[in-house]
């Protein structure tokens, strides 16, 4: 148990909209007992703001973590701890980790070796056998906090992964491998063995760890030409009397890999999310100012199909490019995979925050947060790339994202074509400890508790709290001090005392349980 204090001043104003009580509990409170228990369940309450707040952690090149190859154990789990009390100090609440960068891992694995980017030598792991996955998640989920692993399903090595070493696929499996040029070596996406192989080292980190979603960034074939040398494969499906012209049938093989991804994880994990963040723009003249590089054409990605097909559950496009940049504009685009969104799945797009840190001008991230709050109302969120951006920015676009975007926490949206069941409702207690009160939840099934809700109501105002299912205490000021009225030339501040306490629970889908009313008792002489 972990109990949080807090002085809690309020964030907005909210009309009292008291609503008939539907059903009412016995008072439980014993002589001189401290505890108030007396429940009722409680509608009408303040909406909890929801939206997906997320950054990619990229380890390829140790563009995030580690900071560098061959870093001590200790020194990498305090990094780790960074990025995340960063992502809780911010009131983020997602983070989407790349576990697989070159065929290779971050965690240990028997069917790829430990990855160059943890030790700085391909096969060898941590000094102290520490599990980087699991330590991740466990510190990511503490804080409440969801971690989506991210693959690269299809590049083999890097040119900043240090040699190939003997434990490689470029030289374990070489039939599955294409040297592509420039230090980079690609598995062959139209191979049937590469797709299934792929779909192992995903489904064996699905089946072990405790994630929860599964993302593929942009990279299925290369970027560059076009050209890819699969001349084997192509002419083994040519003989087979395949009918296809040549980029057709790659984009057939992609398809059928990301459809087969899909269709393995709802299979095991049926509530587990899979994410997409392709590459911006689906192909020049999409829509007709659109100019750029053709993914279509280029990576073989149909990526409409994809979300159209709902393949996916959430879509994050990487809308790399400034508002006003017209061939690419950041709204422009967004707004045209709005209209292809016709199953409505969560539309989170990617921006490029490092790109607007530095010497330019971080209002750019704040505006397209904004733009994509107006447009997606309901279930808004994005992913900023990368995590680096948020930890080392020169304009402190932290305090400007902390006191203007992410004032308020939110919670995850829910993604209810997975689950719709919420959970069960808590109870509660409350318990003066001086001039506090210990607000206390008490779990119907604590399994399916991820996130924890506690709506105050001081004289009219409602404040919002939320914590991580690790902390089931609460500790906040019996009165609070509240401007009144707000709109007065000189406002007054009057000291009231805390007169209501909903509580309520959110699950790993983020489903939200009824809310639980406990009364704050003003005679407490018999406590």
């Amino acid at each position: 148990m972990i109990t949080t204090i807090l002085r809690l001043s309020p964030l907005f104003f909210w009309p009292l909209m008291m609503i008939l009580l539907l059903s009412a509990c016995n008072n439980q409170e014993q002589p001189g007992s401290k505890r108030t228990t007396v429940t009722t369940v409680r509608t009408g309450l303040p909406e909890v703001a929801r939206e997906f707040r997320a950054a990619w952690v990229a380890t390829v090149d140790n563009i995030d973590w580690p900071s560098e190859p061959g870093l001590p154990a200790k020194q990498q789990r305090e990094e780790v701890i960074a990025i995340l009390d960063t992502l809780v100090a911010l009131n983020m609440n997602a983070v989407i980790l790349q576990v697989r960068p070159q065929c290779d891992a971050i965690y240990p694995s028997k069917l790829e070796p430990w990855s160059y980017y943890l030790s700085g030598e391909q096969g060898v792991g941590p000094s102290d056998n520490y599990d980087p996955l699991k330590f991740w998640i466990d510190q990511a989920h503490l804080r409440g906090i969801e971690l989506h692993a991210w693959f690269n399903p299809y590049r083999a090595h890097h040119p900043k992964g240090g040699p190939i070493s003997d434990e490689s696929i470029v030289k374990t499996r070489p039939e599955m491998v294409r040297d592509t040029g420039g230090g980079y070596h690609w598995l062959n996406p139209t191979s049937e063995a590469v797709q299934q192989y792929s779909l192992a080292v995903l489904m064996d980190v699905v089946r072990r760890y405790d994630i929860d979603g599964v993302h593929f960034d942009d990279y299925f074939y290369p970027y560059g030409d076009g050209s890819f040398p699969d001349d084997d494969t192509w002419k083994a499906y040519q003989d087979s009397g395949g009918e296809m012209d040549r980029k057709d049938w790659r984009r057939a093989a992609v398809n059928r890999f990301v459809e087969m991804v899909n269709e393995a994880v709802k299979n095991l994990k049926p509530h587990m999310k899979f994410g997409i963040s392709p590459f911006g723009i689906w192909r020049p003249g999409n829509p007709e100012s659109i100019r750029g590089f053709d993914q279509y054409d280029m990576l073989y990605a149909d990526a409409r199909l994809w979300l159209q097909e709902g393949w996916i559950d959430y879509w994050t496009p990487q809308l790399y490019w400034s508002i006003s940049q017209v061939p690419q504009s950041f709204p422009v685009l967004l707004r045209w995979w709005q209209d292809q969104n016709i199953l409505k799945r969560h539309l989170w797009p990617g921006m490029h925050t490092r790109r607007f840190t530095g010497r330019k001008d971080p209002n750019e991230v704040l505006n397209q947060i904004m733009i994509a709050r107006a447009f997606e109302t309901e279930n808004p969120g994005h992913i900023h790339f990368s995590m680096r951006g948020l930890l080392y920015n020169e304009e402190n676009l932290n305090n400007l994202l902390k006191k203007q975007i992410y004032a308020k926490a939110a919670l995850v949206p829910a993604t209810p074509w997975l689950d719709s069941l919420p959970p069960a409702r808590p109870a509660g207690e409350i318990q003066r400890a001086g001039d506090s009160l210990r607000i206390r939840w008490k779990d119907a099934d604590s399994n399916d508790v991820f996130k924890r809700v506690a709506r105050l109501r001081y004289n009219k105002n409602w404040q919002v709290v939320v914590l991580p299912s690790s902390e089931d205490v609460l500790t906040v000021a019996q009165s609070d001090s509240i401007v009144v009225p707000p709109w007065r030339r000189k406002p007054l501040k009057k000291l009231f005392p805390l007169e209501e306490v909903a509580l309520s629970v959110v699950d790993r889908s983020g489903n939200e349980s009824s809310a639980v009313l406990i009364e704050v008792q003003k005679n407490t002489s018999h406590q």
